[in-house]
């Protein structure tokens, strides 16, 4: 699942729309996952959904467009989750669009344990970050306590001592970009939007 519906006020625009070079961050990202393996590829929009969806190549990913983006990652978490409707899925991993050096040997190293009762988390300098794994049983509890701009925090801190945490900093970049200043050092831009009438 593929989280890019936050409208980047600290980057100056929607972070779906982020290109590296002339390639969307999305597209992207959609490539990684599927080079990593994984079976379905959800794409959660929101702020510019409609750019997006005109601008970017997403086939290849079930889109998912949350209305709600504005009040935080937690509603675009369970709008990912309500789009995974294969029962045959027993895990998903979770990553943001803002990762430009997330690789798919990382989401491949977190996905290893693709049980129903796992929880993973990649970790970076003993830090943890993105892909994380939530494996089936723990779904209905974290869209429940997804909330705001916290996310999953709130159940993954309640089930701290379930959790995997994998080492990915010798096959990734775990740095999130929320400023223009790491834009510029990643190569980043967000090209001018378009106003339909």
């Amino acid at each position: 699942m593929i989280i890019a519906a936050g409208g980047g006020r600290r980057i100056g625009g929607p972070e779906a729309l982020l290109h590296q070079g002339e390639k969307p961050l999305v597209s992207q990202m959609i490539d990684t996952m599927a080079e990593a393996g994984c079976a379905q590829v959800v794409v959660v929009l929101g702020a510019a959904a409609e750019q997006v969806r005109q601008t970017t190549d997403l086939t290849g990913a079930t889109v998912v467009v949350n209305r709600a983006w504005g009040t935080g990652v937690g509603s675009s978490i369970r709008a990912g989750l309500a789009a995974l409707t294969d029962d045959d899925i027993e895990a998903v991993v979770v990553v943001p669009v803002d990762m430009p050096g997330l690789t798919a040997t990382a989401v491949r190293r977190v996905t290893a344990l693709p049980y129903p009762d796992v929880l993973v988390c990649a970790t970076y300098d003993g830090l943890r970050g993105y892909p994380m794994l939530f494996g089936r049983r723990h779904w209905s509890g974290i869209a429940t306590l997804a909330s705001a701009d916290v996310g999953a925090r709130p159940y993954l801190l309640a089930h701290k001592d379930q959790i995997v945490d994998i080492a990915c900093d010798s096959v990734a970049d775990g740095s999130r970009i929320d400023s223009p200043e790491l834009m510029a050092l990643y190569g980043l831009s967000i090209p001018e939007q378009r106003v339909g009438a």
